[in-house]
């Protein structure tokens, strides 16, 4: 059971750099990672991570999470 805000669907179309900073400013436990739609990244599940997939615009496309 991670610790704190988990998910933030508020944030899908926003610019990956400012939903690093919101993510990690909600839940200063996790690390935000900005990734491509596409790339390939660990499948283990870690409560400090979330994910911030992010479109060729560099906009969130779908919900941070974390994992």
């Amino acid at each position: 059971c991670c610790e704190g805000k988990s998910s933030w669907p508020e944030l899908v179309g926003v610019k990956g750099k400012e939903a690093e900073k919101i993510i990690e400013k909600e839940n200063p436990a996790v690390d935000a990672i900005i990734v491509t739609v596409g790339d390939v990244v660990t499948g283990d599940f870690r409560c400090d991570r979330v994910w911030v997939w992010v479109d060729e615009d560099g906009k969130v496309a779908q919900v941070p999470k974390i994992g």
